[in-house]
């Protein structure tokens, strides 16, 4: 039995009801029933707050450097000013650190908020993912709390979090210290906090798979195991195909059937791109993994370099493809930022000259794509970590945390690019200016997201969501 059944959520995000729509007993051709979920768009008005944008959150975890990203500080003393040297930008009078001459390029197309800070000096990525949210929600999940946790048209699931795993199943990166591993990250940057199970990221790992009967519920339903969920999806369109066993279904059916046995699956195998786009955000011809890995020429012993991978360009076209298909959400985790120059990790110019240079590729390559798709004021591209770095270096090339400064970058979502937000002092350790903070971001996110003048209008809703949509202040000169 074979049952697809679709929730549908209340005005105000209360009050499920729920109906199947779809459902196949033994997959014979006259035991066909379908109400199309394609047709059903009664509730779209009860939609309405919610805007056609999504968000790709790009978080680059262990603390980049504000220095060599986006506030070289040339004129500041050795041993402060950027290890990498600077690059020239499209803003007069405004460089960058020297890994980042293709952000640099396009630089009219970006924001930098050089005055952001987390306000936290460990590797808790919570303030900057959560945006300080009481719910303890990443800002995905409280995203899915909001907008439903599947598309209703396209069955996506609105909140994902992408890791290099996902682009090559097979990866083992070996055990690294404590927030850098695998697991950390699984538990943490789907976390759904207080709004529930249903609110956490699709993350494609291990679980305990669909249950025996195969059924899917939409959107409320969450797919423990991804991978599993995407083969047996695939299965189950092998198994239909061969047997002709919805040859009775036309028009909007079949639409419905393909959009969840070839949509949802299909989004999320970026071989269906071609050739040419692939190889446009490929960033593994950049360096050699491995060498960076146990046994490599340049591993040292240094264990939080295992999660070094050459594998952001295809995270960020993955991505691109989530979006396109109806996920509003998408967190993509680059590792690993801690440049301590101690048993675990290298020098500040070590792992910029390599992660730098990676994230420049990966990043000038997704905002060329959805540019040229039309798609820059739909998607809002943030790139940043969970703090900074201090300004000046210690003897032997490492930097320690620092909580004062985070670097941002901001690009697309109909925002006010072009510009530098915020000034920092000579040393490029405080902010001058303005001062922002995770709660800022999280209302700029919800505010390009969600229309606070039609979620005035409802009732229900979880009081920290609707405040960060209604009220709260966002980064001022980004609205």
């Amino acid at each position: 039995m074979l049952t697809i059944s679709e929730t549908k959520k209340g005005r105000g995000g209360t009050g499920w009801s729920r109906r199947d729509f779809l459902r196949i007993g033994s997959l014979g051709a006259g035991s066909l029933s379908l109400a199309s979920l394609l047709q059903s768009q009664a509730a779209a008005g009860e939609r309405d707050f919610i805007r056609d944008k999504a968000v790709v959150l790009l978080f680059l975890q262990g603390g980049p450097p504000q220095i060599e990203t986006f506030d070289p500080k040339m004129d500041a003393p050795l041993g402060i000013r950027s290890d990498t040297g600077e690059v020239a930008t499209t803003l007069p009078g405004v460089t960058f650190g020297g890994t980042f001459g293709k952000l640099g390029a396009m630089a009219d197309k970006l924001a930098i908020v050089r005055s952001f800070h987390s306000g936290d000096g460990s590797h808790n990525q919570s303030p900057v993912l959560t945006g300080k949210c009481p719910t303890e929600a990443t800002m995905g999940a409280q995203y899915s709390r909001l907008a439903g946790a599947n598309n209703p048209e396209t069955a996506m699931p609105t909140h994902t979090v992408v890791m290099p795993e996902q682009i090559m199943p097979d990866l083992k990166l070996g055990e690294q210290t404590g927030p850098f591993t695998y697991e950390y990250i699984r538990k943490n940057y789907p976390a759904a906090g207080s709004l529930g199970a249903a609110h956490e990221g699709f993350f494609l790992t291990g679980g305990a798979g669909l249950t025996d009967s195969l059924t899917l519920s939409l959107p409320r339903g969450r797919f423990d195991d991804r991978r599993g969920l995407l083969k047996r999806l695939d299965d189950l369109r092998r198994r239909v195909d061969k047997t002709d066993a919805l040859s009775g279904a036309i028009g909007a059916e079949n639409q419905a059937i393909d959009v969840l046995l070839r949509g949802v699956a299909g989004a999320f195998d970026i071989s269906k791109e071609s050739p040419e786009t692939i190889a446009r955000y490929d960033t593994s011809k950049l360096f050699r993994m491995e060498d960076w890995h146990e046994g490599g020429v340049y591993y040292n012993g240094y264990r939080n370099q295992l999660r070094y991978t050459n594998l952001l360009g295809k995270q960020m076209l993955l991505a691109r493809r989530l979006c396109e298909a109806g996920c509003g959400f998408v967190t993509v985790s680059d590792s690993c930022y801690d440049f301590h120059r101690d048993e675990n990790s290298p020098t500040n110019r070590q792992g910029m000259m390599v992660l730098g240079n990676q994230v420049d590729h990966a990043v000038s390559a997704f905002l060329a794509d959805v540019e040229e798709r039309g798609l820059s004021d739909k998607i809002l591209l943030l790139v940043t970590g969970e703090m900074g770095r201090t300004p000046k270096k210690q003897d032997n090339g490492g930097t320690d945390h620092w909580p004062q400064l985070t670097p941002l970058l901001v690009a697309g979502g109909g925002l006010r690019m072009g510009q530098v937000i915020g000034k920092t002092d000579v040393n490029g350790g405080e902010a001058t200016t303005k001062l922002y903070g995770p709660d800022h971001l999280r209302a700029t996110v919800m505010q390009t997201l969600f229309d606070p003048g039609e979620t005035r209008l409802l009732t229900g809703l979880p009081k920290e969501l609707y405040n960060s949509i209604t009220e709260a202040e966002p980064i001022a000169e980004l609205v």
